[in-house]
């Protein structure tokens, strides 16, 4: 959840039509959300005016105190029920990575830390999304939460953006996949999940001032395809608004995404919830479709009470508008479970099994980038090894805002900022699982020291005398700030160049919120995409680097060879928040980022995001989209492409190797004369022993072939000649084939 403000403590049915027939695909919610809507419009038709004006609007428990006879647990959101309807007493908890407690609000209260977003993305398999989102679910209703804002899905656009690590990369269909599967998994406790942050909340610094410029049909085919998916398959209880503006219009009181797009085309029937601090006005927002105004401290007055009872008894806002938010409310929660089963009891946690759910995660998220010469797994051999710096002593770094867990395992390690626009509510933390003793515990036979790395030619002599050297980089990111630039901070490429030349066989270990330049990559033989690890990040590495898993994540985001290969060559806004944050240092609370005049930024990319920015620019990216290596090896053989109404590719693969591994295939496609760059259609992830095979067929989702027409309106598929990739990352055409495909139109 992006919390601007609370950084003052804490930081339908669609149709398709093909080749003449028209077959209907259900995409709005089951009879039982019929049901849940007709319950509760029963509800809503008992309530008083102040009753309903009750429901739409939160507090915010660390500034409402004496606001509620009720108890205020310290968290996100707390909702007052009316008992007298048998409405229930809501509770709310950030919780994109597990149920967050940023700076020990709760004190002594801990949870199950997931790995980062892109951790999970780069599985590229949803029963591990499902099965995480499960797992801090569970934990959120042990401690009286019942609803998450989880289900961060906000595509990336710019590499530096310092959320990235906490969302699921830069494809549409992979992250609406694995976005649908973690909510799914969430609304399994009978609690309700958001998804968010509705939408192109695609940069920190000065995200409460941007203006995101994008045309209707690229926005179509990009970020609003991830929340499509997402809400079709996870069908979350709520949708959080975003706090900037999206082509002039606050995301907030936007009439065109939430009445427009999110309410009549996707025929969304939860309710929209505000970011904290992200409401602007009372009868703008409610008649573009915001219902609810959450952590109503946060905002710059309170919106949603006495004034919108003011402008409903005035017709400024109709009677029937109320009531739909209060019935949205109702339906989200009766549909989830939460107002029959609210989470009022405390419960007691399996932490050690939700522990394995966490490593099992973040073994299968990381990445190995690459491995010349096999330098890896470690051979058993190694007598002397050597870790250097990124404090893999003591743990693994994490992302810093809203998201930040207190885990399980020990006492984090944490730095207070002293700077920037996070430093209120962030702390640059460690989980306590140390890489180190994990190593130590699986390479008994080998003497395994570790040295801090900030003297580089004490390291590289550390590195001389061992048999492998390993260096674990750390770049940390938050909420509320991008990153300045894409290279290592603290002079770590320099320490890497000086290990690397002193020692031949050296392993880097990268502990990033996302892609960072790597000018030492020539001369470093194994690298490893660590990400923010989680709670067991310790072990995870030890066992990847050590052979007793085989890596296989797939990169969800590109990685640059260069800054200015993005589509902005800079971060944005970083010169506004400069000179706020100079004149705060002069005249401290004179002056806040949201009291900064609104600038553009122009997505020039539209739908072009990611590898297909690089494709068509013609761009080689340090590491493609989809890239990941294995200590086996996976064959692709008897390869037949369909086409007509449905586009397929069905093909055998085979372990070559002599370790079982996962692979994960992947199906780009594009129209044959078309100048539109390749796009991700289909993957899937096969385990498989050494020597076995299976045939498998990824299919292409439609949405994916077609594009956006903002005539019909709808999607619609050109009839014609498709190329099909069958490839192992968004660069490779070395399985390249055709088919014909019927046109189609996919109306809304």
């Amino acid at each position: 959840m992006a919390k601007t403000m609370r950084s003052v403590l804490l930081g339908a049915t669609l149709l398709f039509g093909l080749s003449g027939v028209t077959f209907a695909r259900d995409a709005s919610p089951q009879a039982a959300v019929q049901d849940a809507r007709l319950r509760a419009v029963a509800i809503v038709g008992k309530m008083t005016l102040d009753e309903k004006i009750a429901l739409v609007h939160g507090l915010f428990p660390p500034f409402a105190k004496g606001k509620t006879t009720n108890e205020l647990i310290p968290s996100a959101g707390h909702v007052d029920g009316i008992p007298r309807l048998g409405i229930p007493l809501i509770r709310e908890s950030d919780a994109s990575l597990g149920v967050a407690n940023q700076v020990e609000q709760r004190k002594g209260d801990v949870a199950t830390a997931l790995p980062s977003g892109l951790a999970t993305a780069a599985t590229f398999d949803p029963s591990i999304a499902r099965s995480g989102g499960a797992m801090i679910g569970a934990e959120a209703r042990a401690k009286r939460f019942d609803v998450l804002l989880a289900g961060g899905v906000n595509l990336t656009r710019d590499p530096w953006n310092g959320r990235n690590f906490e969302y699921l990369g830069e494809d549409p269909l992979l992250s609406g996949t694995m976005a649908g599967a973690h909510i799914a998994g969430v609304q399994s406790n009978r609690i309700v999940s958001t998804v968010k942050h509705f939408a192109l909340n695609a940069q920190e610094t000065g995200r409460t001032v941007v203006d995101a410029r994008i045309g209707e049909a690229a926005l179509r085919m990009s970020d609003l395809l991830a929340f499509e998916i997402a809400i079709e398959t996870g069908k979350p209880g709520s949708v959080m608004c975003a706090y900037n503006k999206v082509n002039g219009d606050w995301a907030c009181e936007n009439a065109h995404l939430l009445n427009d797009v999110l309410k009549r085309d996707w025929g969304y029937r939860g309710w929209v919830m505000s970011d904290w601090g992200a409401v602007h006005s009372t009868a703008k927002a409610v008649n573009a479709g915001l219902d609810q105004e959450s952590g109503q401290e946060l905002d710059r007055k309170i919106y949603f009470a006495d004034d919108l009872k003011a402008d409903v008894q005035a017709g400024r806002v109709p009677v029937a508008r109320l009531d739909d938010m209060v019935t949205r409310y109702l339906t989200g929660l009766i549909e989830t479970g939460a107002y029959d089963a609210p989470a009022s009891v405390p419960q007691s946690i399996p932490y050690a099994a939700h522990a394995d759910v966490a490593q099992r995660a973040a073994e299968a998220g990381i990445v190995l980038l690459k491995n010349e010469g096999n330098v890896l797994p470690l051979a058993r051999t190694a007598k002397r090894v050597v870790l250097i710096g990124g404090r893999a002593d003591v743990g693994v770094l994490s992302g810093g805002g809203s998201s930040q867990v207190r885990s399980v395992g020990g006492a984090p390690v944490e730095i207070p900022l002293t700077h920037g626009a996070a430093m209120s509510f962030a702390r640059v933390t460690w989980h306590a699982s140390s890489p180190l003793q994990a190593i130590r515990a699986a390479m008994p036979q080998a003497r395994v020291t570790w040295i801090d790395g900030r003297d580089p030619a004490a390291a590289a002599a550390a590195a001389k005398a061992a048999d492998v050297a390993i260096i674990f980089a750390t770049q940390w990111t938050t909420e509320a700030q991008d990153v300045t630039d894409l290279s290592l901070p603290d002079h770590q490429d320099a320490l890497i160049a000086a290990v690397a030349a002193a020692q031949p066989k050296t392993v880097a270990v990268m502990e990033t919120g996302g892609p960072v330049l790597m000018p030492w990559l020539s001369a470093v033989p194994a690298v490893v995409q660590a990400w923010y690890p989680g709670q067991r990040g310790g072990p995870a590495i030890a066992n990847i680097l050590t052979g007793r898993v085989n890596p296989s994540g797939r990169l969800p985001i590109t990685f640059p060879a260069a800054a200015s290969q993005a589509p902005r060559p800079a971060p944005v806004g970083l010169d506004r928040l400069s000179t706020a944050e100079a004149q705060a240092a002069a005249d401290p609370g004179h002056v806040s980022e949201r009291q900064l005049p609104s600038f553009p930024v122009d997505y020039v990319e539209g739908a072009d995001v990611g590898y297909r920015w690089y494709e068509k620019t013609r761009a080689k990216p340090l590491f493609p989209f989809g890239h990941g290596l294995s200590y086996t090896g996976f064959a692709y053989r008897n390869p037949v492409v369909t086409g007509g109404a449905t586009l397929r590719v069905s093909f055998d693969i085979v372990n070559t190797g002599r370790m079982a591994g996962a692979d994960v295939p992947q199906m780009y496609v594009t129209r044959e004369g078309s100048k539109t760059p390749m796009r991700l259609a289909g993957f899937r992830r096969v385990t498989l022993k050494p020597g076995e095979s299976t045939r498998i067929t990824l299919v292409a989702e439609p949405r994916i072939l077609a594009d956006y027409d903002t005539r019909l309106p709808g999607w619609r598929v050109a009839g014609g000649r498709y190329r099909v990739a069958l490839a192992r990352d968004a660069s490779d055409r070395s399985v390249v084939s055709t088919a014909m495909v019927t046109a189609a139109t996919i109306k809304p």
